[in-house]
Parts: structure tokens; sequence; C-alpha cells
């Protein structure tokens, strides 16, 4: 399965490493990045790879929150299909 997560907030150190970091831990790989700073507002997308994912959905969207604040962003978790689908035009 192959998922999005979308990250946006203010800008601070450590964003990009701490949600690629909950990735590895949980056997997600990244495919794709990308990131900008738009006025001091943080906006990453990143396609990832869950075939491998060591833990439910539940668990990851858990660790997910936890990040979201420590970090004081938005994360969120799509599956491709349902992102392409809101994203149709």
């Amino acid at each position: 399965m192959r998922a999005v997560i979308t990250v946006v907030g203010n800008d601070t150190v450590g964003i990009l490493s701490k949600v690629s970091g909950i990735c590895a831990e949980y056997g997600i790989n990244v495919e794709d990045v990308t990131q900008s700073i738009l006025q001091g507002v943080f906006a990453m997308i990143m396609i990832v790879d869950m075939s491998n994912c060591t833990v439910d959905i539940p668990a990851l969207k858990e660790s997910f929150e936890k990040a979201q604040k420590e970090m004081g962003v938005e994360i969120r978790l799509t599956r491709t299909e349902v992102f392409d689908a809101m994203h149709r035009i």
C-alpha cells in the first residue's frame, strides 16, 4: 500500500527528521519528499510505501499525533487512492 503523508505548521528544526524517523521505526519506506517553507510555514508531502509497515494504522496515527503535539504541526496520513480521488479535477 502506498500513502501520502502531509505535514503543515510553523517551521522548526527537525520536522523532516522526526517524521522520517517514525517511518523508519515502523518499516515504512519514504519514496519521495518535497518540502517548502512559505513565509515561515513549513509544508511537506511524502510518498511512502507501507508494504512492510510493522504496526497497524491506528498505532501509526498515534505516533504521528504525539509528534504533532511535540512540534506544533499537523500530520496527515492518506492512502494514495483516497488522496488521488480527493484531488482529482
